[in-house]
């Protein structure tokens, strides 16, 4: 066992627990490094990871310091913290996980107090999520980042990184069903959740939704007067090219529902023009050209043979996997 999980193993016990006080109540203890870093907090059932993987690799070209924080990981826990595209370097995750641990009371030597009843579990001691969660922050603000992407863990309302009370843009991807026993059966129940993330006045930008979960974020951006993109998917162009908002550029990521993805993420990139973020046509296409997201519809060649990988983990997603083979 590495040092990483030796930190982090202990706090999987705790399991999911949705909820916001436990995570506010941390990151003050922490100095609430997340208020000093301008934030695009991304959710929905399927293509976050996509979305969060242009938006860095755009911003990144265009001359940003970019954070970037994503979930699950693949293989290592320093997938999910990247700055400028490059995961945090072992020695220095461990170390902001330290500095987590030492701010959550009842620690000792890296470990679980004895004295943590089990009362105190569910309603005090943080999850894992909201240790990673909040190494994320603390390694951002102490990097000095421009600006973080923020990829939401589960649902979005109560999920751990929505600590944020006005991110530049919310983007919301697609909705589906998915995590069904933590954000409800329908899908009106799930978008409920997700348009959790949305804030007063912010700008928001929507991909393609089902009708139920429209009428949910129809309501809500319209009752919070939250400007809203409603993104259509872009326009295939030839040679591996799309379109959408004008902007011609190149599609790196591989399936049709890229044109979707792709075109949420430029959508993004709009709004923060008009906000004053210098991003160049090269950057953006610079960007995207360069934009990579293991494990998502991925070619790979193993003792001289083709294998595609994917990650595929609930039906739409399966669905979309499907379409592509």
């Amino acid at each position: 066992m590495n040092k990483i999980d030796e930190i982090l193993q202990p706090w999987q016990r705790f399991g999911v627990h949705l909820g916001l006080e436990r995570m506010r109540r941390l990151l003050a203890d922490l100095g609430d490094p997340h208020r000093a870093i301008p934030v695009i907090h991304v959710a929905g059932s399927n293509g976050k990871g996509s979305v969060c993987a242009y938006l860095t690799s755009v911003l990144t070209a265009a001359g940003y310091r970019v954070g970037c924080y994503t979930s699950p990981h693949l293989i290592s826990w320093q997938e999910r913290i990247t700055l400028d595209r490059v995961p945090i370097p072992e020695a220095e995750l461990v170390q902001v996980l330290q500095q987590v641990q030492a701010a959550i009371p009842g620690v000792n030597s890296g470990l679980l107090s004895e004295v943590v009843t089990e009362r105190s579990r569910s309603a005090e001691v943080p999850t894992q999520f909201e240790v990673i969660t909040a190494a994320a922050w603390l390694y951002f603000a102490q990097q000095k980042v421009d600006i973080a992407i923020i990829e939401v863990g589960l649902g979005g309302r109560l999920d751990a990184t929505n600590v944020v009370d006005q991110p530049l843009v919310a983007v919301i991807t697609s909705i589906s069903l998915e995590h069904t026993q933590q954000l409800g059966d329908t899908l009106g129940k799930i978008a409920f959740e997700k348009a959790g993330i949305i804030k007063a006045k912010c700008p928001v930008v929507i991909g393609q939704l089902p009708p139920e979960a429209q009428a949910v974020f129809l309501e809500k951006v319209t009752s919070l007067e939250s400007p809203t993109t409603w993104v259509e998917p872009a326009t295939p162009l030839e040679n591996a090219w799309a379109m959408a908002g004008g902007i011609k550029y190149p599609l790196a990521l591989l399936g049709e529902f890229q044109l979707m993805n792709s075109a949420v993420a430029i959508a993004t990139i709009q709004i923060l023009q008009s906000q004053g973020w210098q991003i160049s046509l090269e950057a953006i296409q610079a960007g995207m050209e360069q934009t990579r997201w293991q494990g998502r519809v991925q070619w790979l060649e193993y003792q001289g043979k083709k294998l595609l990988i994917d990650g595929a983990h609930n039906p739409a997603a399966a669905i979309v996997l499907r379409q592509y083979i």
